[in-house]
């Protein structure tokens, strides 16, 4: 009975041993001991949290979201009220976190192309100007260009008081260091043929811009795409909008006692973080356009340039094609780290998710755990949005190889 025990625990060892050696049956093992691990620390950090929050009388939940948030929003995109919940407080945030990322990386991703070719310009001032720029900019932390733009904006403006005279376009425009008024557009009913012919416009440019490749490489013939483009998206619109009688009507700021009444206001606080993170985001964006333009070899500019072709044009339809291989991926990484960084705005009171949810509901409920998991959840989700467009972006503009 022994010998025949002692037989068995040497056959199983072998086969252990033998499963260990095998390259694939060892990967599945690690990577199932390692997700345990995982899970069982988690669990450990979970249970703890939740321990600790019952030993001080706290409980894990969510209800506050229901309840009042009794503090007020100073930029709102949607209806709120201080007697509104929580939960639309974090969504006003939200959207006011979105506004900045959106507008930031439109205004960055120009201005760093825009510097990252000036860069390399043959031109010395533009080169030395930019060089100036990016050196400047990306040496600086960015909470204090946050700052120093926030400065700028506040105490080199007027009072509005002075503005109404001083500082106006055509009595409609107004610039104050209570932000920037301007009338404020109110959309009737046959507005929406507008809005649906915009987006016809925009359909139709992107079929005709592949229409108009094929076409080029096939014929050779080069159609004025930009400019087509510019009439779909752009003419096609107003056209709808005046046949259908000018649905469209503004409401313009009036000063009253202390300050402007009616209208639209784009404050303080949002241009400058706008501002900051788009200048800050343009300088590294810069250094990787003129990185992935050097990367492209010089013999396809003489190639080009030996047709006849114009250096604008190369660089439009030869360079940069060839060089958003190695611009994109990077790209990705600013993009992040500007909707990341929006989350300063709480140093100069810019009402974003952070000061919201994480900040004055935080306070007031005294759920800082709640709170802080919903918004991580929420900067991890937009992340994860992000590097999934410009991942499908970057497959699309990939080198297919034969």
């Amino acid at each position: 009975m022994s010998t025949t025990t002692a037989d068995l625990d040497a056959d199983s060892r072998s086969a252990i041993s033998k499963l260990w050696h095998n390259r694939e049956a060892r990967s599945v093992i690690l990577q199932i001991l390692t997700m345990a691990l995982l899970i069982g620390f988690f669990a450990f950090i979970i249970s703890n949290a939740v321990s600790n929050l019952a030993a001080v009388g706290k409980t894990f939940s969510y209800d506050f979201l229901g309840e009042p948030a009794s503090y007020d929003i100073n930029q709102t995109l949607i209806d709120y009220t201080s007697r509104d919940t929580h939960l639309r407080a974090g969504l006003v945030g939200l959207l006011n976190t979105g506004l900045v990322a959106i507008c930031g990386v439109i205004l960055a991703t120009i201005l760093g192309f825009i510097l990252g070719i000036f860069r390399l310009s043959p031109n010395y001032l533009l080169n030395r100007i930019s060089y100036a720029f990016v050196e400047f900019t990306r040496n600086v932390p960015v909470l204090l260009h946050i700052l120093l733009i926030h400065g700028i904006v506040v105490h080199s403006l007027p009072h509005p008081k002075i503005a109404k005279d001083d500082f106006n376009i055509g009595d409609m425009f107004f610039l104050s260091n209570r932000g920037v008024y301007a009338p404020k557009p109110i959309m009737e009913d046959l507005f929406w043929f507008v809005i649906i012919a915009f987006f016809i416009g925009i359909a139709f440019t992107l079929w005709f811009r592949k229409y108009a490749r094929k076409v080029q490489d096939a014929t050779g013939k080069i159609y004025p795409v930009f400019w087509i483009g510019m009439a779909a998206i752009f003419g096609f619109p107003v056209i709808v909008y005046l046949v259908t009688g000018t649905p469209l009507t503004w409401d313009a700021p009036v000063f009253g006692r202390f300050n402007f009444q009616g209208g639209m206001v784009i404050l303080p606080e949002f241009m400058a973080l706008w501002l900051a993170l788009s200048l800050y985001t343009a300088a590294f964006i810069a250094e990787i356009v003129r990185a992935g333009i050097l990367s492209v070899s010089h013999g396809q500019w003489e190639a080009a340039a030996a047709l006849g072709i114009r250096r604008g044009r190369i660089l439009n339809l030869v360079i940069i094609p060839q060089a958003l291989r190695v611009i994109v991926p990077p790209l990705t990484s600013q993009y992040l780290n500007l909707t990341k960084n929006s989350s300063l705005a709480i140093a100069i009171g810019y009402m974003d998710i952070v000061a919201t949810l994480g900040g004055i509901s935080l306070m007031q409920t005294g759920k800082e755990m709640e709170t802080m998991l919903l918004v991580i959840a929420v900067y991890l989700s937009i992340s994860l949005l992000i590097s999934a467009f410009m991942n499908w972006y970057n497959q699309r503009i990939k080198l297919v190889e034969r």
